[in-house]
């Protein structure tokens, strides 16, 4: 993968860690500025679920942050491939079910990675 893939799966990783802590540790605090299309009294009943979520979301940013030290090239690129696919699915899940913005804050990027990834030739 080249500097400028490896930037942008740092990148993605890094939001789905921001999403992880927002859904598990600060769902209560910060999830009604975040989601303020929700009603505030739904984030306490909900605060469970969001967990689950963000543990969701941290594993696929274990995924990319492990692409990120494969020894092997090839390797490297399948499996980041792989969870900005999964991140790209899910964001465009998301996108029509709950929020537009998750296209651009999550889909966009996972998108640009794999562009990247796909278009650069093979190491």
């Amino acid at each position: 993968m080249t500097l400028v893939s490896r930037i942008v799966v740092g990148i993605v990783a890094l939001i789905h860690i921001l999403i992880l802590w927002l859904e598990m540790f600060a769902w209560e605090s910060k999830g009604p500025d975040v989601f303020s299309f929700l009603s505030e009294e739904l984030f306490t009943p909900t605060k469970v679920m969001a967990a689950n979520q963000g543990l969701y979301n941290g594993f696929l940013a274990a995924g990319l942050i492990w692409s990120q030290f494969i020894g092997n090239p090839e390797w490297a690129r399948k499996v980041a491939v792989f969870f900005l696919l999964c991140v790209a699915i899910a964001g465009l899940y998301g996108a029509a079910t709950i929020s537009v913005s998750i296209l651009f804050v999550q889909t966009l990027f996972a998108l640009i990675g794999l562009v990247f990834i796909l278009l650069t030739k093979k190491a």
